[in-house]
């Protein structure tokens, strides 16, 4: 039991200073260390088996890092540097702004305020899958759908609650998230995210959107809004200066996600596509467009450096953030910590179940308390093999529920990216938002968990 209580000090010191804004990176990675460090003064477990040690146990710790990096960086790394890197060069030349615009479009012509609401929802998580940033799919909803909400009544918090959760699924082969949950459970990303995130999300989808259409009604109707009362309209998101960009151009985001899903085991099985493959065909394609657009090659030449700008932007915050949490999670396993809680749950009688429950809680009420749906993530997600080999169940029946739940908790946390960058730009508290996002969150979280446990 020493290890667990070494363990949950760490843990609780980390979290508290991830909570006091210390680098998430640089305190999981450090926590992870000194769990290490305790596990040799107190001979609790090893950091590496023999055949791969320094032959010196203080030198191990820093070998499995040097591991860590080395294996990540060539492998999972290099896929969200290249995801990160194709969304801000989609970005960056408009063609992101040009899909929501097209997408958005229809819900003009509709005049019931909470309809348009609740559908609002369920495009913008359809667009995530092929704009995987919360944050940067929530300010172009703020410039698109937020002034139509707006205007047909709808009250800023109600419309600015929506749009924060907008991404809260993480869905598809451009999430960071979603390729790390399928990397760990040794499967494909497209059969990760057809055959298990799909049915599992579209149940969870349709709860979010009914419960954002009766709580963000019912809260607006208690706070005097309705279609007759437009208030302040004028917003940061409305005055913003729209890119003028061809139409043609909202193809552009969805032709990796295409690739990926035609040439993969459901349906073209003689081709191989990778993830990485197919953003840098896509880039190319991109790229021809741009020539045609502009009839300039230095210039397309030289918007090349956004994509590169991207890659690094994604090593620098999201990829060692991932090993910083391979790391902190080598030391929870070094320890003991792992094998005494799952032999003490098998004592007690606690089924697979039980135990996936328990992890998809660890990491929601982490992702709250961070801000973040990556961190907590990252930091359990090397647990969950171990786990379910021990419980006897498949590694993708626990990392689903704990991906998801990730990002549905993260939607209630008044510090978030995407719920601060929206509350801004519609000038309301964060912590107002999140009051209208707890019951749509909460509802998903429970839907997530029981649909995959009749599912899988």
């Amino acid at each position: 039991m020493l290890g667990i209580l070494f363990a949950l000090i760490v843990t609780l010191f980390v979290g508290r200073l991830v909570l006091k804004d210390y680098k998430p990176q640089a305190v999981l990675m450090f926590g992870g260390m000194v769990l290490m460090v305790l596990a040799i003064v107190f001979k609790l477990g090893v950091i590496l088996p023999e055949d791969q040690s320094t032959g010196l146990v203080w030198f191990d710790i820093f070998q499995f890092m040097k591991n860590t990096f080395s294996k990540t960086s060539a492998g999972l790394g290099l896929i969200i540097m290249a995801v990160g890197g194709f969304a801000k060069y989609m970005s960056t030349i408009g063609a992101s702004q040009a899909l929501v615009k097209l997408t958005i479009k229809p819900l003009r012509k509709m005049n019931a305020p909470y309809v348009v609401l609740a559908v609002g929802y369920m495009v913008g998580q359809l667009l995530n899958v092929f704009i995987p940033s919360a944050s940067g799919l929530g300010v172009l909803l703020m410039v698109t759908i937020y002034p139509i909400l707006i205007s047909l009544g709808v009250s800023p918090l109600a419309a600015t609650a929506m749009i924060g959760t907008t991404a809260c699924l993480d869905l598809g082969p451009a999430s960071g998230n979603a390729n790390l949950a399928a990397t760990t459970a040794g499967i494909d990303v497209s059969i990760y995210f057809v055959k298990y995130q799909l049915p599992v999300a579209i149940a969870t989808i349709l709860t979010i959107s009914i419960l954002h259409y009766i709580v963000q009604k019912r809260f607006d109707q208690k706070a005097g809004y309705g279609p007759g009362s437009i208030q302040n309209t004028e917003t940061a998101a409305t005055k913003e200066t729209e890119i003028d960009v061809p139409k043609i151009y909202a193809i552009l985001p969805m032709i990796p996600l295409v690739l990926i899903l035609i040439f993969s085991k459901l349906l073209v099985k003689s081709v191989k596509m990778h993830v990485i493959t197919a953003m840098f065909i896509s880039l190319f394609i991109s790229m021809v467009f741009e020539y045609i657009r502009y009839r300039d090659a230095k210039k397309v030449f030289a918007s090349l450096q956004h994509y590169f700008d991207g890659m690094g932007t994604q090593f620098a915050r999201v990829v060692t953030l991932v090993i910083a949490g391979q790391t902190f999670a080598q030391g929870l396993k070094s320890i003991g910590a792992i094998n005494t809680v799952i032999a003490s749950s098998q004592s007690a009688g606690f089924g697979a179940g039980v135990m996936i429950v328990i992890m998809t809680a660890i990491i929601a009420v982490a992702a709250i308390l961070m801000g973040s749906g990556n961190a907590p993530f990252f930091a359990f997600a090397a647990l969950a093999p171990e786990v379910a080999t021990k419980l006897s169940i498949p590694a993708v029946a626990m990392l689903l529920p704990m991906q998801l739940a990730a990002g549905i908790s993260r939607s209630v946390s008044p510090i978030t990216g995407v719920i601060v960058a929206v509350s801004g730009i519609s000038n309301v508290s964060p912590v107002d938002v999140v009051k209208r996002t707890a019951i749509p969150m909460a509802g998903a979280l429970l839907v997530t968990v029981i649909a995959n446990f009749i599912l899988f």
